[in-house]
């Protein structure tokens, strides 16, 4: 029987498709929904410290703005770390940093926002994803 848990596969390093993590997260929480992000390659590398600001949009959004990064900085638009700082003070929300990732980029834990909570496997993330009730590719 599914929980009501909503999993999320965070693969894009696209700011553009990284904001919605942190709204889909806190929507998911306020809802009552347990929350895990597997964050992969591109994805996790927006979760290096002071990274997400300096992530590129990608080719369908960039014609439409600037510089997304200051235009939400300007006008104090939270970007994802932030957002889901806010979902795990609603709720049950887990974000875990892909191990084989984390070898191939030579990361360490201390290296990412402090919203990562720990280092996982893909094997763990999928027994976990699948007691739920959706996952998302993002």
């Amino acid at each position: 029987m599914a929980t009501d848990r909503v999993s999320m596969i965070v693969f894009s390093g696209e700011m553009d498709k990284l904001l919605p993590v942190g709204i889909l997260a806190s929507g998911a929480v306020a809802m009552g929904h347990e929350v895990r992000i597997f964050l992969t390659f591109w994805g996790l590398m927006a979760f290096k410290k002071d990274a997400f600001f300096h992530m590129p949009v990608s080719p369908s959004f960039s014609g439409m703005v600037g510089d997304l990064g200051a235009m939400l900085k300007e006008r104090k638009i939270p970007g994802v770390v932030d957002q889901l700082r806010t979902a795990k003070e609603l709720g049950d929300v887990e974000v875990v940093a892909c191990g084989m990732t984390m070898d191939l980029f030579g990361l360490k834990l201390a290296d990412l926002e402090d919203v990562v909570d720990r280092v996982a496997g893909v094997g763990e993330f999928i027994e976990t994803a699948k007691e739920g009730h959706t996952t998302l590719f993002i």
